[in-house]
């Protein structure tokens, strides 16, 4: 007996789509009625029934016309920070609540024009600015694994549309980890590229010298394909987009690893590190071993700078790309207000929730007079170092191994009273961030209560094809990655 339709990876899917074994409007009511089903963990915040299905008659149109394009007619959906004609984008905001674009994001375009269908935009921590997806303005997301936990974030929704089959494969964006901790969480993989490796045009902004792009899937073979569809240069409408030509980064998945270098930062390994955690990461770590690839012990020396470092950047940047939503040309305007400045502060005042509020006043802060040598300055020289740091330890290593984050995923409201335990949760995310490196999480087992644990891989500088390479080598002596939440 077949699999169902959700059961399936997205290059499998793709198959039966090429094969004709499907339709794509078939597919994507099947996904649509998913969705519907599991509205409850509050994973979509948007969706169009007529709008998907169109686009699915339209895919079928082009795979009767011999069209061969790498996605056409399989079914994805779009953090909500990327603008979309057909769909509300907001940020998962109410100060964009019911926005329209009158344009695609320039990753919703290209993976359209690979053929892929849109089922719907995904929740989101508000404005891409959180680690749990409990500060989304409309609900928070629920992990499929238990749904009195977090998702992690701010990639939440994605992560648990994938999880739970809702959708094969979602978009996500990565500023301080956002792909790769919530792919963790939910025992799903996730991949952010180089930063400058997909264009930012259309992606709503939180920090832009640390925004970055990324499919989230369930295996290494499905982030390829979609990662090799987003990616691409964009000189016209994003400066910081890298001129590298589009890349197949399928091509190197079955190459070998034996000889591989894994570097194994010591500083990822000290006393936060949960136990649980610890032992599905050394796990995964002895089955590269047995795999031909040897670990080697490296240092990150700065590794602990990065979260002051990265909590001064951040909302100074995301202060300034902010200051754009005030009421006067698009989002939400205060209905009652008077004079010009005091429609400013009730618009910000209740278009904002508090974690965007308070993001936005220390950033406002380290970049006023006075300040800014002090902390903004001083902040971004230290960045410096930690790219430095990584460039040296790959002169020993060519991936860098370690966890996600120091534990699985906490129960809501767990940290309501404490937000810097969310920021600490980032410590293993942010240095590869902030160095602007491309790196992934992949499945490798559970901890505490049964939850997912991912294994955190950073490549060097356009070492994806290297990155996805080991993450599916694992994969194909292991199961973790089809493993999925009991009922979905």
């Amino acid at each position: 007996m077949s699999a169902p339709l959700h059961d399936l990876g997205v290059a499998e899917l793709a198959r039966r789509l090429k094969t004709k074994e499907v339709s794509a409007e078939e597919t994507a009511k099947h996904f649509l009625a998913r969705g519907q089903a599991h509205a409850s963990l509050g994973a979509y915040l948007a969706t169009d029934e007529a709008v998907t299905l169109a686009q699915a008659r339209a895919a079928d149109a082009r795979i009767a016309g011999g069209d061969t394009a790498p996605l056409l007619g399989v079914p994805i959906a779009h953090k909500d920070v990327f603008v979309t004609k057909d769909f509300p984008s907001t940020a998962g905001s109410k100060m964009l609540e019911g926005y329209r674009s009158p344009f695609d994001a320039t990753v919703v375009r290209k993976l359209a024009e690979a053929g892929a269908v849109t089922l719907g935009k995904l929740n989101c921590d508000e404005f891409a600015m959180g680690s749990s997806n409990e500060n989304s303005a409309y609900a928070p997301v629920k992990n499929p694994w238990d749904t009195s936990r977090i998702p992690g974030g701010s990639s939440g929704g994605s992560a648990v549309a994938v999880a739970a089959r809702l959708v094969p494969a979602a978009t996500g964006t990565d500023t301080g980890g956002s792909i790769r901790q919530p792919a963790s969480f939910c025992g799903i993989t996730g991949i952010k590229p180089t930063y400058g490796r997909a264009s930012r045009y259309g992606m709503i902004a939180y920090a832009s010298s640390l925004d970055q792009a990324g499919p989230m899937a369930r295996s290494a073979q499905d982030c390829a394909l979609l990662l090799s569809a987003l990616c691409g240069p964009d000189p016209d409408r994003d400066s910081t987009s890298l001129d590298l030509p589009a890349e197949d980064f399928t091509r190197e998945l079955d190459g070998p690893i034996a000889g591989l270098r894994i570097g194994v930062p010591k500083e990822f390994f000290g006393a936060g590190l949960a136990d649980d955690v610890r032992a599905a990461i050394d796990a995964a770590l002895k089955q590269y071993q047995q795999l031909g690839a040897r670990l080697v012990e490296i240092s990150l020396p700065r590794t602990e700078l990065a979260i002051p470092v990265y909590y001064i950047i951040a909302p100074a940047e995301a202060s300034s790309n902010l200051s754009r939503f005030d009421g006067v040309k698009f989002g939400h305007r205060a209905k009652q207000h008077g004079d010009l400045l005091d429609m400013y502060r009730k618009t910000r005042a209740e278009g904002f929730g508090d974690e965007v509020k308070a993001r936005i006043m220390i950033g406002t802060y380290v970049l006023s007079h006075g300040y800014y040598d002090a902390y903004y300055l001083q902040a971004q020289k230290i960045r410096r170092m930690i790219a430095d740091d990584f460039q040296n330890a790959f002169k020993d290593c060519d991936v860098i191994a370690g966890p996600v984050a120091p534990t699985v995923a906490w129960k809501l409201g767990e940290h309501a009273s404490d937000p810097v335990a969310d920021y600490l949760a980032d410590i293993f995310t942010l240095p590869g961030s902030l160095a602007g490196l491309p790196g992934m999480s992949i499945p490798v087992g559970f901890g505490a209560a049964g939850m997912p644990v991912g294994l955190q891989l950073i490549g060097n500088y356009f070492k994806e094809g290297q990155l996805l390479n080991a993450a599916h080598r694992f994969q194909q002596a292991t199961d973790f990655h089809l493993r999925k939440p009991e009922g979905f």
